[in-house]
């Protein structure tokens, strides 16, 4: 008896049953045991209303805009989990990526990420200076691994569309140990098969706050249908 698996309580409340909730399979992966905290789902959003209403692990706030310490302020006050937090490499490197990564740790920041073209240069400033982990994101097979872990970077986030799984099993056979973070698209399938390509933690692209908000008003309006045509039967 005591070898079984135990069911897991779970307490929800009417207010907060709608939660962007991420795929169950994403649960299959092994985790990564950061300060003690193993995390296996990311969202993926800058989206403060999203990060406080959903069952994710962590999430990981990057944007295809210049990092600013307002964002990540906002962030890290608002969020109720870890935060992973973006600050630069592609528009943004040297000095400012560094002192961006400061002050994310500062704010709470569980771990920093930076871009694929980040710079080592960069990457080896930001490693010196935090004692968060350093993210390093990667597109492709043909990516410096070896001179990024050199630099400093102690996860992997590997972002590579549907080459994913392939690009995760590539890093998987030439570095066992490394803790890799892997997007892992849109469906069972292919969260799937990006887990049994070797990624320990899974990132899931939540629908927009519109996409959200629009369903919830189908759902008022067919509610209103339902009681008019009751009340004039």
């Amino acid at each position: 008896m005591a070898n079984e698996k135990q069911k897991v309580p779970e307490i929800m409340t009417d207010l907060r049953k709608d939660i962007v909730k991420l795929p169950e399979i994403i649960k299959e992966c092994s985790g990564i045991r950061i300060f003690g905290r193993l995390i296996k789902s990311i969202i993926y959003t800058t989206d403060i209303a999203i990060i406080r209403n959903t069952d994710a692990d962590a999430v990981i706030a990057v944007y295809p805009f210049t990092p600013h310490p307002t964002i990540i302020k906002s962030i890290t006050e608002a969020a109720d989990i870890p935060v992973f937090s973006g600050v630069g490499g592609g528009l943004t490197q040297g000095a400012r990526a560094v002192s961006m990564s400061t002050f994310a740790e500062a704010q709470g920041s569980i771990g920093v990420v930076v871009n694929a073209p980040t710079p080592l240069e960069t990457i080896r400033g930001i490693a010196e200076v935090v004692d968060i982990p350093v993210i390093g994101t990667v597109t492709s097979t043909y990516s410096p691994i070896r001179e990024k872990l050199a630099a400093g970077i102690t996860i992997l986030n590997v972002s590579g569309g549907k080459d994913t799984p392939e690009i995760v099993a590539h890093i998987r056979q030439n570095y066992p140990d490394i803790p890799i973070i892997a997007t892992g698209g849109p469906d069972n399938r292919s969260n799937l098969a990006t887990i049994r390509a070797g990624a320990n933690a899974v990132t899931y692209t939540p629908p927009t706050n519109g996409q959200l908000f629009s369903q919830k008003m189908d759902k008022y309006r067919e509610t209103e249908k339902e009681d008019y045509l009751q009340k004039h039967e």
